[in-house]
């Protein structure tokens, strides 16, 4: 990132109080541990801490400005901007940042399968372009603006992970990233407790293409029941893929081999051979989505399948460890109910017992209980050996696997560590553990436990 103060306070509108506008600001940031020489300094508002408190701070540590949406006492050691909010100031810079860019942004959005979409995409596109993409998890408000920034010199192409969870979320993300390609996942109910229903949560997604071109491509799940629903009515280029017959890359001959699945894709007269160094029936559909990108921007597919077969989870997102004698499947990153059928899935497809270790699924508001219990029903259906459940909305998932299986054995825990407690008595050699729930619950204090004791 190279931009002058002056640049920064006019593109986002404010005023500049003090300082040279002719410095350099090199970084941007909102956390004020990560401020030094260089660094812009945007202080947020929380619901606990308001970050303005932190500005001299971020001075005393070299940085070389800051917004500011409060009075704050004069002179300080570098440059403050006066600006009306300081979040919008952060996205409108942001926004501005992005549109020095002028090659090809794809936005990646869904209710699950986000970040793992996104990686593939950038992998696949990797084969051709040099690629700057989303790190991490920052698909918010605050870290949509903030991965703007990443933009180098050498970037050929971009692709940039887009959440949202309340009405009007992806609307101003679109506006910020400004994507002219997008891949959709699938529409699920994550947040259905903010957006009520999945129509709903589907017309807000469908925001991400808000700022499409005539050359515009929105590729979409056909596999999942509600995208399937747009098909023919989109007024823009639209590429499905999935298994079923009519999807525009299709996948067949689906395998899984040793920790590894085996497909081929399908597209008008073309047949590709895919190996992904993974597991799971979602996972190919999210390569069909990374190989149809491709695709669309002239990057050879064979090059972009071989990219694929290189790809490695991130973590907390189905990795998988085998320690003393046990299998883990670490995914304890986050949870929908569509996510944990996936996972269980993954589960069962393990010789030896099946052991699923879940966690409350969070934020599906009036839906919870039944989504909890539709889960159990699925694990028991699935092939699971032993459940444990955990946290006040999961009892609902030990009620549902009883009503399928009463015969199955599932334990159902108020928190991790007793959790623990139960699996110090019932792991088994040769076990295969799932480990999964939401963000809220930190499942992944489960997974290392299992891993510190079983090492």
């Amino acid at each position: 990132m190279q931009i002058t103060i002056g640049e920064a306070a006019e593109l986002c509108g404010g005023k500049l109080l003090c300082g040279n506008p002719e410095n350099t600001i090199t970084n941007v940031c909102t956390d004020s541990r990560q401020a030094g020489p260089g660094s812009l300094f945007v202080p947020l508002k929380g619901e606990r801490t308001d970050a303005h408190i932190f500005i001299p701070a971020v001075f005393a540590a070299g940085a070389a400005a800051a917004f500011t949406q409060e009075s704050v006492e004069l002179p300080l050691e570098g440059a403050l901007i006066a600006v009306p909010d300081t979040a919008d100031a952060l996205q409108q810079l942001g926004a501005a940042y992005r549109r020095r860019f002028t090659g090809p942004v794809v936005g990646i959005t869904g209710s699950v399968g986000k970040t793992t979409t996104k990686e593939m995409v950038a992998l696949a596109l990797s084969a051709r372009y040099c690629v700057m993409k989303t790190q991490g998890n920052q698909n918010s408000q605050v870290g949509v603006p903030q991965t703007m920034f990443q933009f180098e010199e050498d970037t050929e192409a971009a692709v940039i992970e887009m959440g949202m969870s309340q009405f009007g979320e992806m609307a101003r993300l679109a506006k910020i990233a400004a994507p002219q390609f997008a891949v959709m996942t699938n529409i699920g109910v994550s947040h259905i407790e903010n957006l009520h229903t999945q129509e709903n949560i589907m017309q807000e997604k469908l925001h991400i293409t808000d700022g499409f071109i005539p050359e515009s491509v929105l590729v979409l799940n056909g596999d999942d029941k509600m995208l399937a629903t747009l098909r023919g009515k989109m007024l823009f280029n639209t590429l499905f893929v999935g298994t079923a017959p009519w999807c525009d890359y299709r996948a067949v001959q689906i395998e899984s081999q040793e920790g590894k699945t085996y497909f081929v894709m399908e597209h008008e007269s073309r047949r590709l051979p895919v190996v992904l160094p993974v597991l799971g029936t979602h996972q190919v559909t999210n390569a069909l989505s990374a190989l149809a990108m491709a695709d669309v921007l002239h990057v050879d597919l064979q090059a972009a399948a071989a990219a694929l077969a290189t790809y490695k989870p991130l973590a907390m997102r189905q990795q998988i460890h085998k320690v003393g004698g046990i299998t883990i499947i670490d995914d304890s990153y986050n949870a929908s109910p569509d996510a944990v059928r996936g996972a269980l899935n993954v589960l069962c497809s393990f010789p030896h017992r099946r052991v699923a270790i879940l966690g409350d699924m969070l934020e599906l508001g009036r839906v919870s209980h039944e989504a909890h219990k539709s889960c159990g029903q699925y694990a028991a259906k699935a092939g699971v050996d032993l459940l444990i459940t955990v946290g006040q909305e999961a009892a609902a998932i030990t009620e549902g696997a009883k009503s399928e299986n009463p015969a199955l054995p599932s334990i159902h825990c108020g928190d991790n560590t007793e959790a623990v407690q139960v699996l110090k008595r019932a792991i088994q050699p040769d076990d295969t553990i799932l480990v999964k729930g939401s963000r809220g619950m930190h499942m992944e204090k489960v997974v290392a436990f299992l891993l510190k004791n079983y090492a």
